[in-house]
């Protein structure tokens, strides 16, 4: 019986490492994609932490009043909410305007509204059209007018729409359980055949 001799590695089999620092490049070369003028957004970014992004071109967003989202938390707090957002979504970026007390789930751009207006008061769909404010990618605190609530790990890592109506849901039911109103029941499939 013979002892295999150890391989070299070769350069195709060298495990490669990506820096933090390099992802966030590469996202935020991503996200200026969407900008209408990138010279003009990343000089934005420079001078006041946030840029213009156009929606409806690589990602949509899905506005949600911070109270919905902090009834579906089951908190106030800001770092609580965070870590509940990222632990709900299974990838995908949100970022929170402080000021205006909003979070924007970052969405691809075939997202549609499933939802009646009247639904979930305050949330809307921003797709073509519309325009956002996005912090520069290194800003992950709650500090400033907007920071990332949930901070993006690769270029185009988007939420899932469903997971995000999961959570409308959830802080839907949350605030009808504080306010004493009763949920209206959904009517499945099977009511409709």
């Amino acid at each position: 019986m013979t002892t295999p001799t150890p391989r070299a590695n070769t350069d195709s089999e060298r495990i490669a490492v990506v820096t933090r620092e390099e992802r966030r490049r590469a996202v935020a070369h991503w996200l200026l994609s969407a900008a209408p003028d990138q010279v003009a957004a990343r000089v934005e970014w420079e001078t006041y932490g946030v840029a213009v992004l156009a929606c409806g071109g690589v990602l949509s967003a899905i506005r949600v009043p911070a109270g919905l989202v902090f009834a579906a938390a089951g908190t106030e707090d800001i770092a609580e909410a965070d870590v509940f957002l990222s632990d709900w979504l299974d990838g995908g970026a949100v970022v929170m305007d402080i000021t205006s007390r909003l979070y924007y789930f970052l969405v691809p751009v075939s997202t549609r509204c499933w939802w009646e207006p009247k639904e979930f008061p305050g949330v809307e769909c921003l797709g073509r059209g519309a325009y956002l404010g996005v912090p520069v990618v290194s800003h992950t605190v709650p500090q400033g007018r907007a920071y990332w609530a949930v901070a993006m790990d690769s270029p185009g890592d988007l939420c899932f729409p469903d997971e995000v109506g999961a959570l409308l849901h959830r802080g839907l039911a949350a605030q009808r359980r504080q306010t004493g109103i009763r949920p209206v029941p959904r009517l499945g499939a099977e009511h409709f055949g």
